[in-house]
Parts: structure tokens; C-alpha cells; sequence
């Protein structure tokens, strides 16, 4: 049974469909196939017509245009990272010299002022008394290792020692320099 009979059978159109039908527009014309189109058709049993991988819905790059193109797009991306690291780089190098000259300018004053006071005695004494006790703090630590004896609790408690006599010494050269031995 054709399409045309099973229409037949059915119900009949109203008005209404049939004045849509009509007002609808005509069909586009079409042009008749000839010989000259169908031979520019592919062959697909030729070998360059390639099948597609099962996973290719799932593929990162599908073309080799996308490729290329993110291969451009990743080019790009390491020549500006580049040039943010030189500018970087260059900015770093410009900061260290700046603090290099500041550092050795704080160092030429103070080695001015430890210049100018190479004659003071509380200056001289100070730098005998901390010779002296750190050479001796040394080797009694090394003979306290010799021995086995040296632990974290003698440690503390010379580090202690150390630093009672640092702030009397602090304070007591304070005084001095400024009531015996006033700089010049």
C-alpha cells in the first residue's frame, strides 16, 4: 500500500489546513543532475578518504588546523613568559644594585666610625673581652664534646651566661663612652 492511499483513508483536511497549504510557499526550483557534477563526487573506497577514531568525540585536538593553532597559542605564551622573566630579571638586577651601594655605603661608615674610635680604651677592651671569651667559650666546648659531656643543657646555660654578660656590657659601655670617654 503506497503513502498516497494511506492518506486517502485518513481524515479530511479542514479549511483551515488546506488555506495554510495554499498560502505556504512554492518549492526551490532545482537544477537537473549532469554528468559533470557527479564526476567531481569523492570515491570512497579511494585510500586518502581516512575513517575516524571511536574516541574522536573525546580527543583534545581533532584537526590538524587546532593543532597548529595551539601550537601558535603555546609559542606565544612562552615568548611573553619570556619576556616577563627578562623584565623581571632585569628589575632584580637593577634592585640589587641599589641595595649593593647602599649596604656598602652603611659598611664605610661604620668602618669610619670604628676608625675613629680604634683609640677609645672602652672600644679596644670590648673588642679584647669578646676575643678572648669566644676563643674560650670555643675550646671549652670542644673539650666538653671530647669528653662526651656536651648537651643541650650546658649549651643553654653558657648561651645564657653569654647573653647576661652582653647586656652588662652593653649598658656598662654605654656608661662609659658617655661619661669617660665622651667621642670626639
Amino acid at each position: 500500500m503506497s503513502y498516497a492511499d494511506m492518506a486517502a483513508k485518513g481524515p479530511k483536511q479542514s479549511p483551515e489546513e488546506a488555506y495554510v497549504a495554499k498560502s505556504r510557499a512554492p518549492p526551490v526550483p532545482s537544477l537537473e543532475p549532469s554528468e559533470s557534477e557527479s564526476a567531481s563526487l569523492v570515491d570512497v573506497d579511494s585510500p586518502h578518504v581516512s575513517s575516524v577514531n571511536s574516541d574522536y568525540r573525546e580527543q583534545a585536538v581533532k584537526t590538524d588546523t587546532q593543532a597548529e593553532r595551539l601550537e601558535h597559542e603555546a609559542e606565544d605564551r612562552a615568548r611573553d613568559t619570556a619576556k616577563e622573566v627578562s623584565r623581571n630579571a632585569e628589575s632584580a638586577k637593577k634592585k640589587a644594585a641599589t641595595k649593593g651601594k647602599q649596604i656598602k655605603d652603611e659598611l664605610k661608615k661604620d668602618g669610619n666610625k670604628l676608625n675613629e674610635n680604634r683609640d677609645n680604651p672602652v672600644v679596644v677592651g670590648n673588642a679584647l673581652i669578646w676575643g678572648i671569651a669566644t676563643v674560650a667559650i670555643g675550646y671549652g666546648a670542644y673539650q666538653k664534646h671530647s669528653e662526651g659531656k656536651l648537651d643541650w643543657q650546658l649549651a643553654g646555660t653558657v648561651a645564657g651566661a653569654v647573653g647576661a654578660f652582653a647586656v652588662a656590657d652593653y649598658f656598662g659601655s654605654k656608661w662609659l663612652l658617655e661619661n669617660k670617654y665622651p667621642p670626639k
